[in-house]
């Protein structure tokens, strides 16, 4: 006998819940499709932007960040945000890439990271001082106690991975990491599932990458980093089927 309710449920598809800063996203993409909104027309301020959407204005700054970031918007001194000179077409392109990244895609995103990680680390071997190497040994510390007591410890993963992408001294290879942070703590939240130790053997991958840095050897810091990120990867890619 075929359970019907099983191949129905199928069907269905999860809700799709967009953040406020997606909303806006959307809507500034909506006005420069009416002409409302121009190349070189000025965004009102922060304050009366959150005022209007009824949010915090943290999430105005999270979607001005993210279109300053794809020259869609410009932030002048003492002359506010501006749309900028490109032309509309270009922008509503622009700004339906920026709303496709937040489509969960796991693939595309572990791939990327993993481009963009693994030669974080490879230029942090090389380029870290004393300083910073000794800042990450202590953001690993604070992972180790997390992973030890049973907690998740995500949080001081991610403090770590961003760290080092800080210590690569690549500020557009650092922004580019930044921005995928929020999906992979989105991805990491939503098909959390019980880790059978995952953690405690993460926090012995990051000490391969730590030792890598320490060394300042690049070839090993890359190896450790790529082996850490393909143990990633295949302890959530059975949860997204």
């Amino acid at each position: 006998m075929v359970d019907k309710p099983s191949q129905i449920i199928e069907q269905f598809r999860e809700i799709d819940f967009k953040s406020p800063a997606d909303i806006i996203l959307q809507q500034i993409k909506e006005l420069i499709s009416n002409g409302v909104l121009r190349p070189g027309d000025r965004l009102p301020p922060e304050r009366a932007l959150a005022a209007r959407f009824g949010v915090g204005r943290g999430h105005i700054r999270e979607a001005i960040k993210r279109l300053e970031f794809y020259g869609i918007l410009k932030t002048l001194p003492q002359s506010g945000t501006i749309v900028t000179s490109l032309g509309a077409k270009a922008l509503e392109g622009l700004i339906s890439n920026v709303l496709h990244l937040e489509k969960e895609d796991f693939q595309s995103l572990m791939e990327t990271r993993a481009l963009l990680e693994i030669q974080a680390a490879r230029l942090a071997a090389a380029r870290a001082t004393d300083a910073e190497i000794a800042d990450l040994v202590k953001i690993h510390e604070e992972f180790c106690s997390q992973a030890r007591s049973g907690a998740s410890g995500l949080e001081e993963d991610l403090r770590f991975h961003l760290r080092i992408a800080d210590c690569a001294r690549n500020s557009v290879l650092r922004s580019l990491i930044n921005l995928l942070t929020p999906d992979i703590v989105t991805l990491s939240k939503r098909h959390e599932t019980p880790q059978d130790g995952r953690f405690v053997v993460a926090l012995q991958e990051h000490e391969a990458v730590l030792e890598g840095i320490r060394a300042r050897d690049p070839d090993r810091a890359a190896a450790a980093m790529e082996e850490h990120i393909r143990k990633v990867r295949l302890q959530v890619e059975p949860h997204l089927r």
